[in-house]
């Protein structure tokens, strides 16, 4: 999946508008590289403590090569994409 698919997914999950007025919602929303954006994620859909958010975590530590902040917010991507895979 690429991550314009995560990223889609997971604001569906989230309920966030992909599109908001002149800029579509990923020209200003980015968990996979804003900290801020990824706790906020994370938060707002209770993630932290699902197991798909914790399997995520432990794949992508081995993927991002020790980067534990882009491997953190992978996985919190991953999960709230799953999550709005399965409302499609």
């Amino acid at each position: 999946m690429t991550d314009r698919e995560l990223l889609e997914l997971a604001a569906k999950a989230s309920g966030l508008p992909l599109e908001d007025g002149a800029f579509g919602l990923l020209d200003w929303w980015n968990p996979l590289t804003d900290d801020g954006d990824a706790l906020r994620l994370a938060v707002n859909m209770n993630l932290l403590e699902k197991h798909a958010f914790i399997d995520a975590l432990h794949e992508e530590n081995e993927r991002c090569n020790g980067d534990y902040y882009s491997a953190t917010r992978r996985a919190i991507v991953r999960a709230a994409a799953e999550i709005g895979r399965a409302m499609q």
